[in-house]
């Protein structure tokens, strides 16, 4: 065996690779600037029309495109590069952006454009998702594969966890203009051009094409229904994927919307709380990977307990929001279920990427992601309509809700099956990786 390789950090040598530097850097900032016009957006909307149910209809804009497109984005990222689909998406994104602050710092800012600049960018992001998701294989070996998509997760919730602060800082700064607003939308397309920079600095080998290519015959609807039907026929999966898209069909809305709104007219501290909190979330989440990532993962019986427990968890949280006034109580309660959403997020994953045929895996992964964001624009515009209505009741519907799941999962058959098979792939890739290792060192 080869010490040196097996003594190398992975995650050392994904950064030391100057691809992967370069799409990282980019990547971060372009980030941050997508978190800081997440606050800008809802918080222009509030302050033209004071109407939650017009915040609803602006983020369901945004997000009927994302959802309807992004199977059809991951198709056509198998075909062409990601690395081009990710360019031409920043430099659409850039205009969009820019045109936002050039009408807001102008004065001239309308409800109407804030639906168009929703629509538009949902569209472009229906495309740009799948890509930035399947980019990384272009860019490390197989071998550290994972190094390289965990420091892209991670720093995904960094952002999470910075940009809505800063952000909120500096709208709550100029909160008797929309100065801070503008700042916000100026500074996030100023990170396109970064991100747009360092894409068009990488260089891959010519050699590396999409693995699509090979069914380059096969139509993109076609494809999309192969991938459908893999996922059907597969119990375990196509358990979780309901589980799943149910949950965050639950929760999206009364945390984008609902948030928002909280903030807006029961936390003394408006703007600054609105970032603290989304912060909070995103900071949860980092946590949470990071405790996936390097804590031993329970046996079957252990593995079901903590996944009921923290499902229970996710219902008894949001239900809570409505009731509590404190941003720092609600700073806490957040920072929770981002713990816990994290934690899941990564033993899912990971079971789901094991599980697929390599062939099967872009399609099963625009998939995964259609769960968390298809059913999203429909949870918006509920969220915002019942908010409007009652906003405790906005928190308490879907924190019930997740428990009644919650008790129909424990005692689903399938449950025990999937803990099972998350315990088993988890013992077949640690005798692969050594296995790996062994022969490099050959």
């Amino acid at each position: 065996m080869n010490a040196a390789y097996s003594q190398t950090n992975p995650m050392a040598r994904v950064l030391s690779l100057r691809n992967f530097r370069l799409f990282f850097a980019g990547a971060f900032i372009s980030l941050l600037g997508d978190h800081f016009a997440l606050i800008a957006t809802p918080w222009l909307v509030l302050q033209l029309t004071k109407d939650p149910l017009m915040l609803g209809t602006v983020l369901a804009l945004e997000g009927i495109p994302r959802a309807v497109f992004i199977l059809f984005g991951g198709a056509i990222t198998d075909r062409l590069s990601p690395r081009l689909v990710i360019l031409i998406a920043n430099i659409t994104r850039f205009v969009l952006t820019a045109l936002m602050a050039i009408v807001v710092f102008s004065g001239m800012v309308q409800v109407w454009m804030i639906y168009a600049f929703g629509l538009l960018f949902g569209i472009v992001a229906g495309f740009a998702i799948p890509a930035e998701t399947s980019i990384v294989p272009t860019l490390v070996d197989e071998q550290d594969l994972q190094a390289g998509n965990s420091i892209i997760m991670g720093i995904t919730q960094l952002a999470g966890f910075v940009g809505p602060t800063i952000a909120g800082i500096i709208i709550g700064r100029f909160s008797s203009t929309f100065t801070g607003v503008g700042i916000a939308f100026a500074f996030d397309a100023f990170t396109f051009v970064v991100s747009a920079v360092t894409l068009q600095m990488i260089r891959l080998k010519k050699q590396t094409v999409p693995t699509g290519a090979v069914r380059a015959k096969e139509s993109v609807w076609a494809s999309i229904q192969g991938g459908i039907r893999y996922l059907w026929m597969d119990k375990l999966m196509r358990f979780i994927f309901m589980v799943l898209m149910t949950v965050n069909f639950l929760l999206i809305g009364p945390i984008m919307v609902g948030i928002p709104v909280l903030a807006d007219q029961r936390l003394p501290e408006g703007a600054t709380a609105f970032g603290l909190l989304m912060s909070a979330f995103a900071g949860g989440n980092l946590l949470g990977y990071l405790l996936a990532g390097s804590l031993p993962r329970p046996d079957g019986a252990k593995l079901r307990l903590i996944m009921i427990a923290l499902f229970a968890g996710f219902g008894i949280v949001i239900g809570s929001l409505g009731v509590i006034t404190s941003t720092w109580i609600d700073f806490g309660f957040l920072f929770g279920l981002g713990l816990g959403n994290g934690f899941i997020a990564v033993l899912l994953m990971t079971w789901m990427q094991t599980r697929t045929p390599r062939e099967m895996l872009g399609r099963m992964m625009a998939l995964l992601m259609l769960s968390s964001t298809g059913l999203m624009p429909i949870s918006q515009a509920i969220a915002g309509l019942i908010s409007k209505w009652n906003l405790t009741m906005l928190f308490a519907i879907p924190g019930i809700l997740v428990l009644l799941l919650t008790i129909w999962m424990a005692f689903h058959p399938d449950l025990k099956g999937l803990s099972e098979s998350l315990t088993a792939a988890q013992q077949k890739g640690e005798t692969r990786k050594r296995l790996g290792v062994f022969r490099r060192g050959e």
